[in-house]
């Protein structure tokens, strides 16, 4: 028996130096705009939030490890109380910005390495919930879907967003594939289509193995930063207005 398919957010990563912002912005529902770990500064941050508000595009915060030469793909093993002073550090930055346009910081999604990481280690997930609850417990934390963190940030009182990823590879563990493996970057729009009908009619997603898993997600995440983006992003809107 089908699923009944779920209203779901479509959301993109901006601000990160990429050249199709403004267009991703009239198509996506929810930004995550990087504030200054891997990318981004307080210029970047002012444009993409005044746009976002002109499209009445949801705004998160999207830290990372502090590491822009490497964009935040690589993981730090890193003082935790750094960690977290660098996590308030950079979502403060982007509130600032929001609270100067008058626009609601609504969620905070890491990035990159620390994405993958703090989804799975609950030592990370807890700096990472101790940032959000320092700032404002309100903001909603965004996530891999199913991952531990999930009930980790839930038990600790957190609104949590579960994503999904129109254009990457999954595990057999419902864990993303490293970028370097095959597979693991979605190149075509009728891979991306396929892969985003599966999620919202049968919350499930097909792994590079063959296997298929549980994908219960609240929010589908297109990366701003892909040179295929922008057809990706007005195909999925068209399929999922349909």
């Amino acid at each position: 028996m089908e699923v009944k398919p779920l209203k779901i957010d479509l959301n993109a990563d901006l601000g990160e130096g990429g050249t199709q912002d403004e267009a991703l912005l009239a198509l996506v529902t929810s930004a995550n705009v990087a504030c200054g770990g891997h990318a981004g500064d307080h210029q970047s941050m002012l444009a993409t939030v005044k746009r976002a508000k002109a499209h009445h595009v949801k705004v998160g915060a999207h830290p990372s490890y502090p590491d822009r030469a490497n964009f935040g793909r690589l993981s730090l093993d890193m003082d935790a109380e750094q960690l977290f002073d660098s996590l308030i550090q950079q979502i403060n930055a982007l509130g600032a910005v929001c609270n100067e346009l008058g626009v609601k910081l609504h969620h905070v999604k890491p990035h990159g390495a620390l994405y993958n990481d703090a989804a799975q280690d609950p030592v990370l997930g807890g700096i990472l919930i101790r940032a959000i609850e320092a700032i404002n417990p309100n903001l909603k934390l965004m996530i891999l879907a199913g991952s531990p963190l999930v009930g980790q940030a839930r038990r600790a009182g957190l609104e949590v967003i579960e994503e999904a990823f129109a254009d990457r590879g999954y595990l057999a563990d419902g864990t993303l594939a490293s970028r370097a493996q095959p597979g693991a970057l979605i190149k075509d729009t009728q891979g991306v289509l396929a892969q985003v009908e599966s999620i919202v009619k049968q919350q499930r997603v097909k792994t590079l193995s063959g296997e298929v898993v549980s994908c219960r997600a609240t929010s589908l995440c297109l990366h701003g930063d892909n040179p295929e983006a922008l057809e990706f992003a007005r195909a999925i809107r068209a399929s999922l207005e349909r």
